[in-house]
């Protein structure tokens, strides 16, 4: 269906192919995996078969792109729209009406498609992916995973044989992805559609692709095999692959059901260790008791500061680095928060989860002052958000949005940069020392890089390093691993750890259960608005089935979130 013949892609003003030598086949009916690190040209791939590459990208693409015998090379993007769809990174880039039930159908106006034939497949697609209750909703009101939810929607209606999808879950909850990708099953198993994906959260996807072609890196030839022979050597995988090549287990489970099956001994390994560990604590502390009026022994110095301070830097006037009390938000036509109570203290690192459209993203802009309480209060630090001018609020709260581009402006790095230093009174180089600290990479990137350039990974990191110019207290992230691979999202997670041993408080709204295991210390769940569950991470993800990581699902009932977690309770080795 298709075809891939010696491919590769060198854009306009590149000094080497971005891809090269790519030579593989997507079978009809099948599910192939598209994986490997940032950078090494997924996208890219994925866009040749629309021929979004080269007809609008520009560069130049030798070798051959066939799907359905249709030559990539020959045929533009719409003389291929009636066999390809494509469902990109960014959905809103996709839109080109005001609501959800115009959307699904442009495409098959496009086609010419007969009104009683394109009414029956946008009931059966609302059906499919759960937009029954949003027909009438206007785009620009929906969550940013209900927008997904409508982008796929709008490519599934004129029935291709060949999807295109780079990154169809990244911004949708555990629940809503997982009916997404049971669509996409069924459409492979049930339809014959030919599905081309690729995805970074691959403990959502591997069990539903037929096969994975992988991309290493350092311009490796592509290899293109069954999930469990490239899982078996390829440098990204998810945690349940993590778990078991630590475990030594043969062959790679997959799933967390294959996992479990095999975590017997590693359970009561695990169990063993924690009863040891227990019993030596309590001779320690029964060996050496203190005597009254005996000094406490001094706390542990704070890690080394990653960063310099300005000697500028005042703590904030109140104890919580943000307080909500009673905070009801409404949103025509809903309510959108209700009732909302909770404080943040300094160094505390909290992941807000939910359903899309449960009100995270909006408690987030509430606390950062783009929109006032319906009712109740909200207080970042000694300030009052929606009341104290930008610059002001600057140092008490920043924001990083769901798409790190919003916060970015300028035509270079360099600008962004010197602009965010001006912003915050700070000394000139400031922001860019902090890029280097974020992401040491980035010294490789010259000062004149636009941002639209750069990786996802690299422009989380600019602005990353904007926002927290101003040394603001409070640090509000809104998805922040949409579009990173393992090992930028492990980068991300060690500065927010040395971020919030500095002092920094930390919320994140995020479907990303992986990193909410990973580094925060409580977690908040919100349902239609209103919070349902507050308390230690432990406690709230392994009570929650949609929200427990990969590694708490096939340890339970004990109370393990991540693979670092078991490997450190075992020691150097944890194979069983």
């Amino acid at each position: 269906m298709i075809r891939f013949e010696d491919v590769s892609v060198t854009y306009d003003g590149a000094t080497e192919p971005t891809v090269q030598g790519i030579d593989f086949e997507v079978p009809e009916g099948e599910l192939v995996l598209l994986v490997g690190p940032s950078g090494t040209g997924k996208s890219t791939i994925l866009n040749s078969v629309s021929g979004l590459v080269p007809h609008f990208t520009g560069g130049t693409l030798r070798g051959r792109v066939t799907v359905a015998g249709r030559d990539t090379r020959t045929h533009k993007p719409r003389e291929l729209a009636d066999v390809v769809g494509t469902v990109g990174q960014d959905p809103i880039s996709h839109f080109v009406t005001d609501t959800v039930e115009d959307e699904l159908a442009y495409g098959m106006e496009s086609l010419g498609l007969p009104p009683d034939v394109m009414r029956r497949r946008v009931e059966e697609t609302l059906d499919l992916l759960g937009l029954t209750d949003l027909r009438a909703r206007p785009i620009s009101t929906l969550s940013g995973g209900q927008q997904q939810r409508v982008a796929i929607g709008s490519v599934l209606t004129p029935h291709p044989q060949a999807l295109i999808l780079d990154e169809p879950t990244s911004a949708l909850d555990p629940a809503a992805a997982e009916e997404v990708l049971a669509v996409l099953q069924r459409l492979v198993h049930d339809l014959g559609t030919t599905i081309l994906m690729a995805e970074h959260r691959l403990e959502r996807v591997i069990q539903y692709a037929d096969q994975i072609a992988l991309l290493p890196a350092q311009r490796e030839p592509l290899r293109l095999g069954t999930p469990a022979e490239i899982m078996a050597e390829s440098p990204v995988y998810p945690p349940v692959v993590d778990l078991g090549r630590m475990a030594g287990w043969s062959p790679l489970p997959l799933t967390v059901r294959d996992a479990r099956r095999r975590a017997s001994g590693l359970r009561q390994r695990l169990a063993q260790a924690a009863g040891s560990r227990a019993a030596g604590a309590a001779r320690v502390g029964a060996a050496a008791p203190r005597k009254r009026g005996q000094a406490t022994p001094a706390p542990a110095q704070p890690p080394r500061r990653w960063f310099r301070k300005p000697t500028s830097a005042t703590p904030p006037p109140s104890p919580h680095a943000a307080e909500v009390q009673a905070l009801t938000i409404h949103r025509t036509p809903t309510r959108a928060l209700t009732s909302i109570t909770l404080t943040l203290t300094p160094g505390e690192t909290l992941a807000l989860m939910g359903r899309n459209g449960a009100g995270k993203s909006t408690l987030l802009n509430t606390l950062v002052g783009l929109i006032p309480p319906t009712s109740g209060t909200v207080r970042t630090g000694g300030a009052v958000p929606h009341r104290t001018p930008p610059r002001d609020l600057i140092r008490h709260v920043g924001l990083v949005p769901q798409e790190p581009r919003d916060l970015l402006y300028a035509d270079t790095v360099a600008a962004e940069c010197a602009a965010a230093d001006a912003d915050a009174s700070a000394a000139p180089g400031t922001c860019r020392t902090l890029l280097t600290d974020l992401l040491p990479g980035m010294t490789d990137v010259p000062d004149d890089t636009h941002p639209r350039d750069l990786s996802e990974g690299q422009r989380l990191a600019l602005a990353l390093a904007v926002v927290l110019t101003a040394r603001p207290p409070l640090l509000l992230l809104d998805e922040p691993t949409r579009g990173l691979d393992y090992a930028a999202k492990a980068r991300l997670a060690t500065a927010l750890k040395n971020l919030a041993a500095e002092g920094h408080a930390i919320v994140l709204a995020t479907h990303d259960v992986e990193l909410a295991a990973e580094i925060a210390d409580r977690v908040v769940l919100l349902a239609d608005g209103e919070i349902i569950a507050d308390g230690p991470a432990a406690d709230v993800v392994v009570a929650s089935p949609s929200f427990a990581p990969q590694v708490s699902k096939i340890l339970a009932p004990q109370k393990w979130l991540t693979v670092a977690q078991v490997k450190d309770a075992l020691g150097s080795s944890g194979r069983s």
